[in-house]
């Protein structure tokens, strides 16, 4: 049994995970605009709540740049007072477990290639659909961190008059003044076809960066995909490669909590 942890700016949620299953989960919103002490304790006490004898081992997804061999964490997106976070010497030293740490958007891959429908592939990037976009690259079950766990991070790509990220990620909405929550409440629109397009150029840089087997699509936004889907194929389809298009799989993401499941399996 691992405890697997998915930190974020706004909740923090830490389980028991044993063979691919939750056993145990909590969760609370993060005191993300409090100091690095605060947040430190707050998931030392979500920890002790449900560390039990047969852990073995806690793995932690951070939306930062990860010193992994080290455990340090830099600027944590959404908590301000985390700039440089020794984070596996304070929790080894507090519970005498290993820890492992990775970004939060490669836990989410290594659990879906691991746990989901399209596990089976050997080449699949993994999207994060959100706030923002998160990226990762998964090649025979092993992920490709790059030197800094940043690899595959391309939703910071040059795109239009700003980036990937703004076109693809709820960012897009509030741009046209709504949410993406509401948009998908309103059902299929002109709005949704234009996002789909903008995910379609996004599948294109995927597939001359990296050409992958499969492309596994998370994120809050990922629950809308049926709205997308056509007008991203659509624009995909337009890759001057017809064989890669035509042999790529795309599919939203099918396993629950996968953060937290890939974050336990960092510990194995």
């Amino acid at each position: 049994m691992y405890i697997g942890i998915d930190l974020g700016g706004t909740n923090i949620r830490v389980a028991t995970v044993e063979d691919g299953k939750i056993v145990r989960l909590l969760s609370e919103p993060s005191l993300s605009q409090g100091a690095e002490e605060a947040v430190l304790e707050q998931m030392s006490r979500l920890i002790e709540a449900v560390l039990t004898p047969e852990v073995k081992g806690i793995g932690i997804g951070v939306p930062s740049v990860v010193d992994r061999e080290k455990g340090i964490v830099y600027n944590v997106v959404g908590i301000p007072s985390w700039k440089e976070v020794h984070l596996k010497s304070f929790l080894e030293g507090r519970f005498h477990l290993p820890v492992a740490i990775n970004n939060d958007c490669n836990c989410f891959a290594l659990g879906v290639t691991r746990y989901g429908s399209l596990r089976h592939a050997k080449e699949t990037v993994c999207i994060t659909l959100g706030t923002g976009v998160g990226s990762s690259l998964v090649v025979d079950g092993k992920l490709y961190n790059g030197h800094n766990t940043g690899a595959g991070e391309i939703g910071s790509i040059p795109y239009l008059d700003k980036d990937y990220e703004y076109y693809c990620s709820s960012r897009f909405f509030t741009g046209k003044g709504t949410t993406g929550k509401e948009a998908a409440a309103a059902g299929p629109s002109p709005l949704w076809e234009e996002f789909g397009t903008h995910v379609g150029k996004l599948v294109q840089l995927i597939l001359y960066a990296f050409d992958p087997e499969a492309i596994v699509i998370g994120g809050s936004i990922a629950k809308a995909f049926p709205l997308f889907e056509e007008a991203m194929w659509k624009e995909a389809r337009r890759f001057p490669y017809s064989q890669s298009v035509d042999n790529l799989k795309i599919a939203p993401a099918d396993v629950e909590n996968a953060g937290i499941l890939g974050a336990a399996l960092l510990c194995k």
